[in-house]
């Protein structure tokens, strides 16, 4: 990209699918952020135009200047940084969110079927059933969507909260999922290995707190 995109151009990127960054303008919109490298036209057909690497920085540069200009309050003790991006964001855990209502459940449900799209669409064999290279860039995301979607529950703020939380981890590509209930946490990693990763459980040296290494598989 040799230059900024324009205004027009960036409402375009700004509304790109959460998810997988799907695209939706005019013909020659689209096709100028082709040419930017800020998108790229899918082979097959339908033919949809998706964010490229760089278009997604674009996106992400976005939402985060609008967290910045919206000043969010510094989270509660074991609670998740807030998303005040104004798009879809899988509830990684530790999040100060009411519970979860039919219009959340359609928001996932809907999150979800777009990301098994995106698999399906960006890879050669157009298989769903290991994750894709966005996935592999939201590692913390995807892997909360995955267990969201299959219906578990997140923890709230606080730091003795039930639930799942999902956070990065200093290994490449691997996030950690805990969970308090033994039971729940072995539900996870089912889960996870359903969607496509490969999972093993651990304990904290300290503490003996099991908890599970997660990372999106290859083949």
């Amino acid at each position: 990209m040799t230059r900024p995109p324009t205004a027009a151009q960036r409402r375009v990127i700004d509304a790109a699918d959460a998810v997988t960054g799907r695209l939706k303008g005019t013909e020659s919109q689209l096709a100028a952020l082709v040419r930017h490298g800020l998108a790229f036209r899918h082979p097959r057909p339908p033919h949809a135009h998706f964010l490229t690497p760089a278009g997604h920085r674009i996106r992400e540069e976005s939402s985060r200047q609008a967290a910045e200009a919206a000043g969010p309050a510094p989270p509660g003790p074991g609670a998740a940084p807030p998303d005040t991006s104004g798009v879809f964001a899988a509830r990684v855990g530790g999040e100060d969110a009411p519970e979860a209502g039919p219009v959340r459940v359609r928001e996932v449900h809907s999150a979800w079927q777009g990301l098994l799209e995106l698999r399906r669409m960006t890879t050669t064999d157009g298989v769903v059933d290991r994750p894709c290279a966005w996935e592999r860039t939201h590692l913390v995301q995807a892997a909360a969507l995955a267990l969201e979607a299959a219906g578990h529950r997140p923890a709230g703020a606080g730091s003795d909260a039930g639930g799942y939380r999902v956070r990065a981890t200093p290994q490449p590509e691997a996030v950690a999922v805990r969970e308090p209930d033994a039971g729940a946490l072995r539900a996870c990693a089912v889960t996870l290995e359903k969607a496509g990763w490969q999972v093993s459980e651990h304990a904290e040296p300290r503490t003996g707190a099991r908890y599970l290494l997660a990372s999106p598989r290859r083949s």
